[in-house]
């Protein structure tokens, strides 16, 4: 009976994960057929519809999109704002991290303690202070400045996050590569980082679906030569209404990027998951 019991709830737990997943993918692959769909055929009927006349499928608004140069150049500015912008923030909280986790310098919690109150602080409380700092320094409506607001904005919680994580490691682990006469730039390169990949797998995830969804900062910080795709979507709804055409394969590859980047980190995002459940 218990063998019985366990099946089916096994079952239950495992149609219940389809169904979600099926819920979950629906409107990607509604976006993909829509997407594949000129726009006379999507206002005939909904994207189900291609299913039963898949020769109104074809890759010519995909075409229309390359050759279309405020797209292209915003896809190429999302991905100069997310690259540098996850970088930096996953280099500088490793090394501040470390430092935090295992250095012990004058004011070491105290600083410490200031970065994590500054996990609390709003983006929107930032957003005009910095851009009149920006303004006088000349990185206002620049993919610099966009950039140096994410990593700003990022370090608080990759810093606590990677902190925390360091902290765990053995102690006796570090003392012995000390005793052999380990330099700590060089423990923290050949121990530290192999030992922290799941973390930094994670936290580098996350800033990078962060920077590349994001359009609020970029709103206001990027001008029309550095507005990254998220922006150029929303203009393209305002000034052309339903422009499906060019809408939905570049709504399509704006989402498409984050989920391709997701899985191939998936492993590594797993195992820090799982190793900050165990810890």
């Amino acid at each position: 009976m218990n063998a019985i019991r366990r099946g089916l709830g096994n079952s239950l737990v495992q149609v219940f994960l389809v169904v979600t997943g099926l819920v979950w993918l629906t409107p990607l692959a509604g976006l993909l057929v829509s997407s594949l769909r000129s726009a006379q055929d999507t206002a005939k009927g909904g994207w189900w519809t291609a299913f039963s006349s898949p020769g109104q499928l074809s890759f010519d608004n995909y075409t229309a999109l390359l050759k279309n140069s405020g797209m292209t150049q915003s896809l190429w500015n999302t991905v100069l704002i997310s690259v540098p912008a996850t970088f930096l923030v996953v280099v500088i909280a490793a090394l501040a991290g470390y430092a935090f986790a295992w250095l012990d310098f004058p004011g070491r919690d105290g600083i410490f303690l200031v970065v994590v109150a500054l996990l609390v602080v709003p983006v929107q409380i930032g957003l005009l202070p910095v851009a009149k700092l920006f303004g006088e320094l000349g990185l206002f409506g620049t993919i610099p400045g966009v950039v140096l607001f994410h990593v700003a904005y990022g370090l608080p919680f990759a810093v606590f996050l990677l902190r925390n994580y360091f902290a765990e490691m053995p102690k006796e682990m570090l003392e012995a590569a000390r005793m052999d006469g380990g330099t700590e730039w060089r423990i923290f390169y050949r121990l530290v980082l192999p030992v922290g990949k799941p973390a930094i797998a994670s936290l580098a995830i996350f800033q990078f679906l962060w920077v590349w969804n994001d359009m609020l900062v970029a709103l206001l910080f990027a001008d029309s030569s550095s507005q990254p795709l998220t922006v150029q979507l929303q203009s393209q709804i305002r000034q052309f209404g339903s422009n499906i055409g060019v809408l939905a394969p570049g709504a399509f590859v704006s989402l498409v990027v984050p989920l391709v980047v997701f899985f191939a980190f998936q492993r590594h995002f797993v195992e820090g998951v799982m190793a900050g459940s165990v810890k």
